[in-house]
């Protein structure tokens, strides 16, 4: 099986629970959804230029960098025809550790086969994204305390939902809960603000490492 990877390189990871630590990034070209913020269209579009990688490529080239943590991004890696064979290749080298990025409109039970699953970082779509219709909401089920959902906010209303779904779902007992700003969207102690007030203990604030370090359109960081 082929794989159309538009970038791969090393870089600190800007978010998550491994946010800071280095992590070697294999992004996918192609994505099923149009969030208004989304800052990688460019890889979303048909005439992106990608390398044509198999399994064993993409494993040849993680091995090479010397770098345990493994990143698979997008785009939206999990539409990729032949991931459940690149996972299943991957998830058999215990001494690395790989992390799925993925936009939460994809079911993610079809995975739970797979030995030593990696672990996955999932988006929840908020009214801003425009894409919050598209969430699969069975997908908070098949997570467990070493995965990661992230809520990306543009305003109040984004913090009002993202709390109405972490309540609703237990979020915080089970999993790893990240709110993320867009960047230059909302102020930053409206969001610190906004979790005082709601006492949302066991959510995290985080910003985007890379877009701080680095100028925020910059690619391969």
């Amino acid at each position: 099986m082929r794989f159309k990877v538009v970038e791969k390189f090393v870089s600190v990871n800007g978010e998550g629970p491994l946010s800071g630590q280095l992590v070697v990034f294999i992004r996918f070209a192609g994505c099923n959804l149009n969030c208004s913020y989304c800052d990688t269209t460019w890889a979303n579009k048909e005439d992106a230029n990608y390398d044509n990688m198999s399994s064993a490529d993409i494993y040849k080239y993680i091995k090479s960098t010397k770098i345990r943590n493994v990143t698979l991004t997008g785009g939206e890696p999990l539409l990729q025809e032949g991931i459940i064979e690149l996972l299943t290749v991957l998830s058999k080298d215990t001494s690395i550790h790989i992390e799925i990025e993925t936009n939460g409109s994809i079911p993610l039970d079809k995975f739970s086969n797979i030995e030593n699953l990696p672990s996955f970082n999932m988006d929840y779509k908020l009214p801003s994204s425009n894409m919050e219709d598209k969430m699969d909401l069975d997908n908070f089920a098949c997570l467990n305390y070493k995965d990661t959902v992230k809520f990306v906010v543009s305003n109040i209303k984004d913090l009002e939902d993202s709390k109405f779904i972490i309540d609703k779902y237990s979020l915080t007992n089970k999993i790893n809960v990240y709110i993320s700003p867009v960047f230059g969207q909302i102020n930053l102690e409206k969001i610190v603000d906004f979790m005082k007030n709601n006492k949302m203990n066991g959510v995290n604030l985080q910003i985007q490492l890379h877009k701080i370090i680095w100028d925020p359109n910059k690619r391969g960081v």
